[in-house]
């Protein structure tokens, strides 16, 4: 049993290290559309964490993520631009994080008292809300037009294209930068998350969702871990804001609306509730779609290109009909999402190969042999 979780071990360090490999090979192959596709699908796949840490691990409905992504990614644009503090980017990117978790805090005393559909129409008035502070607040946010970005600078390294960088003979850009910035980001998420999942609080946040009462019967604070849960969902919404916005490189009001947040809890429920890998999986899904359908919609038929007027459908709604026709069928045939799954096609073909190998060693092993007992003789 030991040499085989050793084994087991082995060839899943052995493929993290390979994965790891190939996505950092990947900015010296692609071009600039496909590492924005990349980096577009890891912002939203640490605010997809974040969103089902609290909607598929908590329980907790909401509705109102993009108002914490707005958060992180106008904070950070105040706190590094002018006009604005003008502080340092690195400072102002982690401020901006901690100031989307204050956000969450202030509202995490209705987190801690309302549920279901109740708490899903309490964080929409968020959606709303925001919206309207970003169309008016010209002094902070531009207003309409919105702001340009600051780019990131760590230790006097710049992730902008203003300064030439070239590495094995290839120029790296933004793009290229930002994509291991990107990665380190998401790595953090990840494996935060995970141990976030894997600990005591994971556990509590399981068993609040599960029952309430059985919870509090256990000694779980039930009001303080739906509070805590709003408040860390909304600090890797913050994050998943602040690389949004360096990966635009302009922030504009209209993108944090409720369309938003209907796109992240797609993405929640394709990948899977209360999974990490399956909040990934569904934010690239969600987010890369519409994109390739961009690219490539004069060879897609029934998809008419950007800009044409002729009543076709554009590729934006195309993409968006299909993967609302993905959360029906996972409903319907995979109600816990990609991951989920995978999981059960795993277990099946692990079965498959236990029921194939032949048999170790079925033979009994041998007894001593024993002299049979003597008959009695009758008595006269």
């Amino acid at each position: 049993m030991s040499e085989r979780l050793a084994r087991t071990r082995a060839i899943r360090l052995g493929l993290t290290l390979a994965a790891v490999t190939f996505l950092c090979a990947l900015p010296f192959y692609l071009d600039a559309f496909w590492l924005r596709i990349g980096l577009f699908s890891m912002a939203a796949a640490v605010g997809a964490v974040g969103l089902g840490l609290l909607s598929g691990t908590a329980g907790q409905l909401s509705l109102g993520h993009a108002f914490f992504l707005a958060v992180g990614a106008y904070g950070y644009v105040w706190l590094a631009g002018e006009p604005g503090p003008g502080l340092p980017t690195a400072v102002a990117a982690v401020l901006a994080v901690l100031l989307a978790g204050a956000a969450g805090g202030l509202f995490s005393p209705v987190a801690g008292r309302v549920r279901g559909i109740y708490l899903g129409v309490a964080t929409l008035a968020l959606v709303f809300l925001g919206h309207h502070v970003l169309l008016t607040a010209d002094s902070v946010t531009g207003g309409f037009n919105g702001r340009s970005v600051p780019p990131l600078e760590l230790g006097g390294f710049s992730f902008s294209a203003d300064s030439e960088l070239t590495l094995l003979g290839v120029p790296f850009g933004s793009e290229e930068r930002l994509w291991y910035l990107g990665l380190a980001l998401f790595a953090v998420t990840w494996f935060t998350a995970r141990g976030l999942l894997r600990g005591r609080p994971g556990r509590a946040l399981v068993a609040l969702r599960d029952s309430e009462t059985a919870a509090a019967v256990m000694g779980v604070d039930v009001s303080r871990y739906r509070s805590a849960a709003f408040v860390v969902s909304s600090m890797y919404a913050g994050l998943a804001g602040v690389m949004l916005a360096l990966s635009f490189r302009r922030v504009v009001p209209d993108y944090f609306g409720l369309v938003l947040s209907v796109d992240y809890l797609a993405m929640i429920v394709i990948g899977g509730l209360g999974s990490v890998a399956g909040a990934t999986a569904g934010a690239v899904f969600v987010t890369a779609l519409p994109l390739l359908m961009t690219r490539y919609a004069d060879q897609l038929p029934l998809v008419a290109a950007p800009g044409t007027t002729d009543g076709t459908v554009g590729p934006t709604e195309a993409a968006r009909y299909l993967y609302g026709a993905a959360i029906v069928l996972i409903l319907l045939f995979a109600p816990d999402g990609l991951h989920g799954l995978v999981r059960r096609l795993r277990a099946r073909l692990r079965a498959r190969r236990t029921a194939a190998s032949p048999p170790a060693n079925t033979t009994p092993p041998s007894r001593p042999h024993t002299p049979a007992a003597p008959a009695k003789e009758p008595t006269p």
